[in-house]
Parts: structure tokens; sequence; C-alpha cells
């Protein structure tokens, strides 16, 4: 992968957007695409939508913006910070992390004392910001801020790690289809959506307001590849998932089986993806007015929600490839 994409996904990556404060990520990404696209608004919720015109079906595109995070509940008089979690947040995982606010401010999280591990919980945890006290702890903090985790990215070998990897990477695959689609018959409608880690919320409006013929999400999925992982049959490296099922949707077989097929004709690796838990943005689309065909092209992803989420290189540039030969057809589902 070259320098110029790699300097945009660690921008996009590092960037501070948990669910509801996706402002910062927006304007990463409407300045890398407004170029290319023909038209590109922010709808009311905060959503981004890129349009590239055509005279064939709506075809609706989502990745979602937000990361997890979370937001600050009380400060005591000592100046320590207690917090709630915005999406899916771990204790266990959260424990010893840092968090970073919007204006940069770190904290370290840590917990009460606990004779028993299993025990821990998000309220026996608290974030230390260096504060003396609470008053100093309000002048940099108030109860309703929220922060992410801080991880910067790193390249492992062949693999890509940082905090955000759910959605940013879907983002950015999204993206770089978007620049290198060369003709396309349809009417893609690009979503940069919000809040997805706490409901969906962003796919839920912006694909009632687009009312598309067919729905792809691009987000990570599980894989069962780690020591004595859950089972499951997706493998990081092995290309691009093509998702059967999750908890909110199955997907559409005409979608599904553009998916397989586009990626046969062009001899791009997949894997068939069955998550037994979990969902996507293609879990509102599909529920849209009378209905959507929708699917999802999975990005296989270690050590979801937490810090250090890991992908494959390689599996990032074969579901840009796949992802944009599929909008390069005419899609007639």
């Amino acid at each position: 992968m070259d320098k110029d994409k790699v300097s945009l996904l660690t921008k996009l990556l590092e960037t501070y957007g948990p669910s509801g404060n996706e402002n910062l990520v927006r304007e990463v990404i409407f300045n890398e695409i407004n170029q290319y696209v023909d038209e590109i608004k922010t709808d009311r919720l905060g959503n981004l939508i890129a349009i590239k015109r055509g005279s064939g079906k709506k075809i609706m595109i989502a990745a979602h913006m937000d990361e997890i995070g979370v937001i600050i509940t009380g400060i005591d008089e000592n100046g320590y910070l207690r917090f709630a979690n915005i999406g899916g947040v771990s204790p266990y995982v959260s424990l010893g992390q840092r968090v970073m606010f919007c204006d940069g401010l770190q904290g370290v999280v840590h917990m009460e004392h606990l004779e028993d591990i299993k025990q821990l919980k998000l309220e026996k945890m608290y974030i230390d910001i260096g504060a003396i006290n609470r008053e100093d702890a309000l002048s940099k903090v108030n109860i309703g801020d929220s922060a992410c985790f801080y991880k910067p990215f790193v390249q492992m070998g062949e693999a890509f790690v940082s905090k955000a990897m759910d959605d940013r990477i879907g983002c950015f695959i999204a993206i770089e289809a978007l620049k290198q689609i060369k003709n396309s018959p349809n009417e893609i409608y690009f979503v940069f959506t919000v809040q997805e880690e706490i409901g969906l919320r962003g796919a839920k409006t912006s694909a009632f307001g687009i009312d598309p013929d067919v729905g792809i999400s691009v987000d990570i999925t599980d894989t069962g590849d780690t020591p004595k992982a859950k089972h499951m049959a997706v493998k990081m490296g092995s290309g691009p998932a093509i998702k059967i099922k999750d908890n909110y949707l199955l997907s559409h077989p005409a979608v599904k089986q553009l998916m397989i097929d586009t990626a046969k004709e062009h001899q791009i690796p997949y894997q068939l993806e069955v998550l037994e838990f979990g969902g996507t943005d293609s879990g509102a689309i599909h529920l849209t007015r009378g209905g959507v065909p929708s699917g999802v092209l999975s990005i296989p992803c270690r050590y979801a929600h937490t810090p250090c989420e890991m992908v494959s290189i390689k599996d990032v540039e074969n579901s840009i490839k796949l992802l944009t030969k599929i909008l390069e057809k005419e899609i007639l589902i």
C-alpha cells in the first residue's frame, strides 16, 4: 500500500470520534472525497452523504465514522472522573488504557481496590487526568464530555493495528473505491454514518431519506483464527468476508450472490461469514420503508472493540478491489 494511502488511513484512525462526536472524522473524509463526487452533503443527524450520479439503481454504501468510547458521569472531590460506556466497552480491556478527549487531553483508566477481579465493572473504575482536586478537573473536563481510547496506528508485519479500526477501515475502503470507480451505470450514495455503535442510528435516518434500491455496509467482523478462539470460519489474511448472517441481518440472496460472483469473476479471494452476534448498518438499512435488499462486505479483524484492533493489509486491498468491481457493474436487483 502506497504512502499516501497509509497517511490517509493513519489520519482516519487516530482522529477523535466516539459516537455522537463524529465531526472531526467527517471533516477528514469530506476534504478527501469532495472533488471525486457530483454532490456531497451532511444531513441533520450528521451523516456525510456523497453521491456519484448515474441513471441506474440507487446503491447505498454505508461505513460508520464513530468509534466506541466513554462518557463522563461524575467527578469526585479528588479530581477522579467516573464514566459510563459509549458502545461495547469491556472493563477488563479498558483497565490500564489511556483515553483522549476532543481537545487532546488524556487520562488513564484504572479501578478501585477489589479483592476479586471478577467483580470488575465500569462503575468500579475511574479516569485519572492528573488533576489535584475536583475544581482542577472541572477546569479541563465536564460532565457529559466524551473520550475515545488512545493508541497510535502501527504496522506489524503484514497487518495494521490501531484503535477505531471499527469502522474507519470501512470508511477508508469506501473512500478508495469511490476514487477508483471508472464507469458505473448506478447512482451510488456513499454514506459515512454516525452513531452506529449505539444502535445503527445514522443508517436508519439516512437510508430513509435516500430510499435506496440496494444497500451494502462495509464493516469489520470477528475471526476464529486466534488460539482457542470461538469457532468461526473467518481468518485474517484470507480475503474479505461476504456476510451470510449476523444478529440483525440475513443477507439478501441476490446481494450475497452478486458479491460472490464478482469476487470469482475477478479472482479476488473471499470468505463466507456467519456471525453469531452483533451487526452492522445493513441491519437498519434492510428494514427501511418497504425493505431494501442488503448485504455486508466484512473485513476480518482480530481484537474488535479494543484499542488494538488488527486487520490484514491484503484483506483491505482486496476489499477495495471487490467493492470497486461490484459498483462498476450494472446492479439490477
